[in-house]
């Protein structure tokens, strides 16, 4: 991914996130409501590390710290800000869907075709939590990936491309190293704010400093 300029508002996050969906969903209305543009610029996140067994399937037996009563108010979360931001959603919380290729195939989007990388983004998140989409599935990716004016074999060719995977790991890496804990989290010069914060939240953070 590029450097990062002050004037830039980055945006970690992972598909598989509702707060991420609603969080971009906040942005979306901030965006809307700003004179001038921003530009955004958006970096991968890994919520599945540690929990994909040695075929690259998700393991559930690991233990992820997390019980049934964590993702009961996570799902109580999810519904009041969907209310609160009028989103509508096919689900609120879904453990059984990886990101991973997801991701690389947006990786390498943004990298090779970043005029259509908005487009798939932004298609990706709406196919999984406004659809309930799988994903995870190469099918739903190609279909995505056409919608949003990728080439007809970028979908196959990316997975097939070991160093994407590659650079997607080291992506995961440096958000690690910058201390990123939880998505999303929102970062604008030498401030952060994390989690699905409303608009005015994100004005302050880019128009305050």
């Amino acid at each position: 991914m590029s450097q990062t300029a002050t004037e830039t508002l980055v945006v970690y996050s992972d598909y598989v996130c509702p707060f991420c969906f609603l969080g971009h969903e906040s942005l979306d209305e901030y965006l809307a409501e700003r004179s001038e543009p921003l530009e955004t610029e958006w970096h991968p996140y890994d919520l599945r590390a540690g929990q994909r067994d040695s075929d690259g399937e998700i393991d559930h037996s690991v233990d992820t710290g997390k019980d049934e009563e964590y993702y009961e108010n996570a799902r109580q979360n999810v519904e009041r800000l969907a209310d609160q931001y009028d989103a509508e959603m096919a689900q609120t919380l879904e453990r059984n869907v990886d990101s991973f290729d997801a991701q690389r195939v947006a990786y390498a989007a943004a990298e090779e075709h970043p005029d259509a990388f908005e487009s798939f983004h932004r298609g990706v998140f709406d196919a999984l939590w406004r659809e309930g989409r799988d994903i995870g599935d190469t099918e739903v990716l190609e279909a995505l990936a056409l919608d949003a004016g990728l080439p007809k074999d970028f979908v196959p060719r990316t997975l097939q491309d070991e160093e994407t995977a590659e650079a997607l790991e080291s992506a995961f890496d440096e958000a690690r190293s910058r201390r990123i804990t939880g998505v999303p989290t929102f970062i604008y010069g030498d401030h952060a704010a994390r989690g699905a914060v409303p608009p005015e939240h994100l004005r302050r953070l880019v128009e305050e400093q």
